[in-house]
């Protein structure tokens, strides 16, 4: 089988070859702090071998538990925050049908999120829909006190015991948590719910290839096999011992940072297709949270094209000269829809008669990056063969790999988020949380 393509040449009208290549050396070496367990957050690097050490027995289980909750549920509500949910919805919504949602014979439950937000309209519209439907839970949280999925899966187990009675309900939630410690642990082992663990070594924002990313989209009902055998494949072509021209994850790190460093402090990641967009907020918080920090990083921003054309292509293509764009193109759509003729052609597209509309979407691709390159925008490229589990395995381990090395090549720890919790401090305070009286206190002065 291919493999996903990097494609870096339309950088070096803006920065050289030569200043790429010289990154060669800092790359063995952050490639080599990730597999010796030398660099920062080196406590984290659980992600880093996991295609490899994922096994039968770990893969049955995910897909009997999602056996079980395809043949009992309609609706599967995924609880999480962040990397809990972002990279399962990646990859649900870049494989499902694009009008899933009107689809009246399925083979699989609906999946919907909870726990992404404080919205009280979300919650309670969610809640009236279960109303009608036979639903589980999957809720996602290494701690079970994250306020979001907290709050949402108390309303929703609240609500499931309710309609199914306990002993039921109790059969329809999955917990996804730590090992041994915490409030969702100490549940689930209180009421016997069906649990997977996130190990300590494995950071959310690159957990999707672990049981956070697997049973949901098992229970979407995607090959989750697959995804793992492509990761894996990416696993080995981006090894530490690959040499740096055959190193697609070492290569996009160096010329992301070339770019950086002459002046390009923007990185949008652009897409043709749009089952994609949700792959971009994944991107963004892997990249977001990983670099961001010590008054460093790439901003990590995203656009749908050619969707996205008609809104923020001016700013693109007339701009701050401040950005790069990598853009992720898929080689072959999965259908054939081919542009008929038309009689009175009145809106002058005969000239299209009998192509297919990939072959407009990718000379609008092509016709776009010529014109953002002709503005002042460097592009990268990366192409997938097709929009399937494999490949999206591939392109999944390929980021969290260039980023880990982006990350050492930058200076900072790819692994931590200190800023997340400054919002939470504050919000506590103003919730009057026990324990954070002086905080309150504080507070409230400068309000």
């Amino acid at each position: 089988m291919e493999n996903i393509k990097l494609s870096i040449d339309k950088a070096f009208g803006f920065v050289s070859n030569e200043s790429v290549a010289a990154y060669e050396k800092q790359v063995a070496e952050s490639n080599a702090k990730l597999h010796q367990g030398t660099g920062l957050g080196n406590d984290f690097l659980g992600w880093l071998n996991l295609p490899s050490s994922i096994d039968e027995a770990h893969l049955s289980d995910i897909e009997a538990t999602a056996i079980t909750l395809r043949d009992n549920c309609e609706v599967v509500v995924v609880v999480g925050i962040g990397g809990s949910y972002l990279g399962a919805k990646a990859v649900i919504d870049a494989l499902s049908n694009s009008f899933d949602w009107l689809q009246t014979e399925r083979k699989a439950p609906v999946v919907v999120y909870a726990g992404q937000n404080i919205g009280e309209d979300y919650l309670y519209e969610l809640q009236q829909l279960l109303k009608t439907k036979k639903f589980g839970i999957v809720s996602i949280s290494k701690s079970g006190t994250t306020t979001e999925p907290a709050l949402a899966f108390r309303l929703l187990k609240t609500q499931l015991e309710q309609q199914q009675g306990k002993a039921a309900a109790q059969k329809l939630i999955v917990a996804i948590t730590d090992k041994s410690r915490g409030a969702l642990r100490t549940l689930a082992t209180q009421e016997g719910y069906k649990t997977f663990v996130i190990e300590d070594t494995i950071g959310g924002r690159f957990s999707v290839l672990s049981p956070v990313g697997l049973l949901p989209i098992a229970v979407a009902g995607f090959d989750v096999r697959q995804l793992v055998s492509g990761a894996l494949k990416m696993e080995q072509v981006c090894g530490q011992d690959t040499p740096f021209a055959e190193n697609p994850a070492a290569q996009y790190a160096a010329v992301r940072n070339a770019l950086y460093q002459s002046g390009k402090k923007i990185e949008i990641l652009v897409n043709y297709h749009p089952k994609l967009h949700f792959v971009s907020e994944w991107w963004k918080q892997l990249f977001g949270e990983s670099e961001g920090k010590d008054g460093k990083g790439i901003f990590p921003a995203a656009v749908d094209f050619t969707t996205d054309l008609h809104s923020m292509g001016q700013w693109i293509q007339d701009g701050e000269r401040t950005i790069f764009e990598t853009v992720i193109t898929v080689k072959e759509s999965n259908y054939t829809t081919v542009f008929p003729t038309s009689e009175d052609n009145l809106d002058g597209l005969n000239f299209l008669a009998g192509k297919r509309v990939d072959e407009v979407n990718k000379m609008a691709e092509l016709g776009t990056m010529l014109a953002h390159l002709d503005g002042g925008v460097p592009n990268l490229k990366i192409e997938l063969p097709k929009l399937n589990e494999y490949y999206l395995g591939q392109m999944i381990y390929f980021f969290e790999k260039a980023c880990g090395i982006s990350g050492y090549l930058l200076g900072v720890n790819p692994f931590d988020q200190p800023g997340v919790e400054a919002y939470k401090k504050n919000m506590f305070a103003l919730l009057e949380k026990p324990g954070f009286e002086a905080e309150t206190k504080a507070i409230k002065a400068r309000l």
